[in-house]
C-alpha cells in the first residue's frame, strides 16, 4: 500500500460516506413530513419515533448503497481529474491497472460491509421498523381471505374458511392426516379459538372420522383441545415480512413456507439472492465510475455526474424488470437478481480495455 492508495481510499470512503449522511438526512425529512399527521392522530411517543428513524436509516442506506458508492466514486474521480492529479499520476509511469488497484480495495471494503448489513444488521432493523408500522401506521388485517389452506407438516393438512382476528375465531375448520393416498384421520369443527396463554386451539362442535384401512370409525364431541403447529399470523403474513427476516430465518421460512405449500414464493427467492447480488454491484459500478471519470470531458463534473445518474436509473430499471419477470412470469429468481449484475460487468469490461487501450 503506497500513499497513493491511501490518498485515494480515503477520498472514496470519505465522499461515500459524506454522501450517505445527506441522503439519510434528506430521507428522514420527507418520511417525518409524509408521516407527521399520523404520529400526531395516534399521538406516537417521541422515543418511539427516534427508535423508528433509527430503524429506517438502514433501510434506505441499503436499499441504494451500491448506486451511492457510484454516485461518489464518479464524483471524486472527476475532482482528480480536473485538478490533473490523475494525468501526473498516470504520467509518472503509473498504469491505469495500478490507479484501479485502490478503487477495487475501497469497493471490495464497501462490499463485504453491504453483504453483513444486508444478511443481518438490515433485516433486524426492518423487524423493529415494520412493528413501528403496523402498530400506528398501517390497519391491521380483521380477517383472513376465505378459504385458507396450509400443510403443516409431511402428512398433515389444514383448512379454514375464514378467520377473524379480532373475535380470534375461525370458522368450519377441518385437519387432515394423508399417508401417501390414504386419509387417516380427519377432523372437522365448526369453530376454533387460539389460546394464547396455553399455545394451544380449542374446537367447537368436532366431528373426528378415522379409518385404519379395515375400519372406520366416527366420533362427535361438543369441544376438544388440540395443539397444532401453527398460529393466528401464519394465516395472513404478507410479503413485507421477508425484510424483517435474517438470511438464516428466511432460509427456514422458505422451508416452511414451501412444506405447506405456498405458491408465492418467488417473492422471498429474489430478496434472499438480492441480498448477496447487491453488494457485488458495488465493485462492478465502482469500475465503471472509475474508466468513466478518470478522463477530462468537456461538460466537467457536471456531465460525469448527469451520466452516472443515468446509468443508476438504466442499473434500477434493469433490476425492477428482471425482478418482475421472477415473480410474475417464472424465471428463476437467482438469475433474475445476476442478470442486471451480469450486463453492467460487459459494460465494465468494454470501458476498461478502452481505458488501457
Amino acid at each position: 500500500m503506497k500513499k497513493l492508495d491511501w490518498y485515494i481510499i480515503k477520498k472514496f470512503i470519505g465522499t461515500f460516506f459524506y454522501a450517505i449522511l445527506i441522503l439519510v438526512i434528506i430521507a428522514c425529512v420527507i418520511d417525518y413530513s409524509e408521516k407527521v399527521e399520523d404520529f400526531v392522530k395516534k399521538d406516537v411517543p417521541t422515543i418511539e419515533i427516534l427508535n423508528y428513524f433509527k430503524n429506517f436509516i438502514p433501510h434506505i442506506t441499503a436499499l441504494l448503497f451500491p448506486l451511492f458508492v457510484f454516485i461518489a466514486a464518479i464524483f471524486f474521480t472527476s475532482k482528480m481529474a480536473y485538478k490533473s492529479e490523475i494525468i501526473a499520476i498516470l504520467a509518472s509511469g503509473t498504469s491505469f491497472q495500478r490507479l484501479l488497484r485502490p478503487f477495487i480495495i475501497s469497493a471490495v471494503f464497501l462490499t463485504l460491509v453491504s453483504l453483513i448489513a444486508n444478511h443481518y444488521i438490515v433485516p433486524a432493523a426492518n423487524k423493529e421498523r415494520i412493528a413501528f408500522e403496523n402498530r400506528y401506521l398501517h390497519y391491521a388485517s380483521s380477517a383472513t381471505d376465505k378459504n385458507v389452506h396450509l400443510r403443516l407438516s409431511k402428512d398433515l393438512y389444514i383448512y379454514l374458511q375464514s378467520y377473524d382476528f379480532k373475535r380470534n375465531t375461525g370458522y368450519r375448520f377441518t385437519a387432515e392426516t394423508i399417508e401417501g393416498t390414504q386419509l387417516k384421520e380427519k377432523i372437522f369443527a365448526e369453530r376454533i379459538t387460539y389460546d394464547t396463554v396455553k399455545n394451544n386451539w380449542k374446537l367447537f362442535n368436532v366431528r373426528i372420522r378415522t379409518n385404519d384401512s379395515l375400519s372406520e370409525t366416527f366420533k362427535e364431541m361438543p369441544e376438544m383441545v388440540k395443539e397444532f403447529p401453527f398460529k393466528p399470523r401464519d394465516l395472513d403474513e404478507d410479503e413485507a415480512i421477508k425484510d424483517a427476516l435474517t438470511t438464516p430465518e428466511l432460509n427456514r421460512y422458505i422451508a416452511r413456507e414451501k412444506l405447506r405449500g405456498r405458491e408465492t414464493l418467488s417473492f422471498f427467492y429474489v430478496e434472499k439472492h438480492r441480498r448477496t447480488s447487491q453488494p457485488f454491484a458495488v465493485i462492478i459500478l465502482t469500475v465503471i465510475a472509475a474508466c468513466m471519470a478518470s478522463r477530462r470531458v468537456r461538460g466537467g463534473s457536471g456531465l460525469h455526474l448527469a451520466i452516472g445518474i443515468i446509468i443508476c436509473a438504466l442499473y434500477i430499471m434493469a433490476m425492477q424488470l428482471t425482478n418482475t419477470y421472477a415473480t410474475k412470469a417464472g424465471l428463476d429468481p437467482l438469475l433474475a437478481v445476476w442478470i442486471p449484475n451480469i450486463i453492467f460487468s460487459v459494460f465494465a469490461g468494454y470501458l476498461f480495455y478502452r481505458q488501457v487501450k
